[in-house]
């Protein structure tokens, strides 16, 4: 898919995955409706791209906040691309997330995107080829100890990508899927960092990511999955699960002393 003048309106655009897809969009001439609730990170592309970038501030959670979006992009000509790339994550134990966590999560995790989606889907119907792009998670497909939450809004929203783009299948409107692994995100608390460290889990770059979304975008692919040898523990994971819990139940003393008491939340 052509990306050259093309409005993408990108969710999460000040987060770490987000600020490189908004910078790697810019530079390959799209023009970007940036959603997020920091300006401050932003400000520096504002500079660089002033006809490029255009900034909403907006509360994807409720309705006026997703109406702002879309009057926004309206007024831009439309929605060529949709970049769901919003989230938060919490690494903790179930029981350890009160209630406003554990919704907060799924209300921005999966709710805003489905939302969103829907709202903007006339504006992508309008145009000649469009492109819906949620941005989800290997814990997307594979259940991990103290991301219970996290897991159920990436598996929530891996099955929403499946089912709207064959739903669209007869329109000229395509859904990608992207799973990232690990990233080098202040997603991560300081606890999960560690644990990545411990288990000498590869992480990413958030560049490296967003450079291969884009890759997937303008080679219209419908999934993308990052990182080795995580594509294969899916598929592992999708076809011998028991294989799977054996090694993680094997990891869980080391996952529960880096889970500590402590939980740090970061959104974008």
């Amino acid at each position: 898919m052509r990306l050259h003048e093309s409005v993408v309106v990108l969710t999460g655009a000040s987060g770490g995955i987000g600020l490189e897809l908004a910078e790697q969009l810019c530079a390959a001439g799209a023009r970007v409706l940036a959603v997020s609730r920091h300006m401050g990170k932003l400000a520096g592309l504002m500079n660089r791209y002033p006809e490029r970038l255009r900034w909403q501030t907006a509360d994807l959670r409720t309705p006026t906040g997703r109406e702002q979006v879309v009057s926004r992009a309206r007024e831009m000509g439309g929605v060529n691309v949709l970049i769901n790339a919003a989230g938060v994550n919490r690494f903790a134990l179930l029981d350890q997330l009160d209630e406003y966590a554990l919704d907060e999560l799924l209300d921005i995790n999966i709710k805003a995107p489905l939302h969103l989606t829907r709202a903007c889907l006339p504006l992508l119907r309008e145009q000649p080829k469009a492109l819906v792009v949620n941005v989800g998670s290997t814990y997307g497909s594979i259940g991990y100890p103290g991301y219970a939450t996290y897991c159920a809004s990436k598996f929530a929203l891996r099955g929403f990508s499946e089912a709207l783009r064959r739903e669209l299948a007869d329109t000229t409107v395509n859904v990608l899927y992207a799973a990232p692994r690990a990233t080098r995100t202040t997603m991560n608390s300081s606890a999960a960092t560690a644990l990545n460290q411990a288990l000498k889990v590869g992480m990413d770059d958030p560049a490296d990511v967003a450079r291969a979304v884009l890759v997937a975008v303008q080679s219209e692919r419908s999934e993308l999955y990052l990182g080795w040898p995580e594509k294969l523990f899916v598929r592992i994971n999708g076809m011998l699960p028991g294989v799977v819990d054996r090694a993680l139940r094997k990891q869980l003393p080391v996952i529960r002393r880096y889970i500590g008491g402590h939980i740090k939340e970061s959104s974008k």
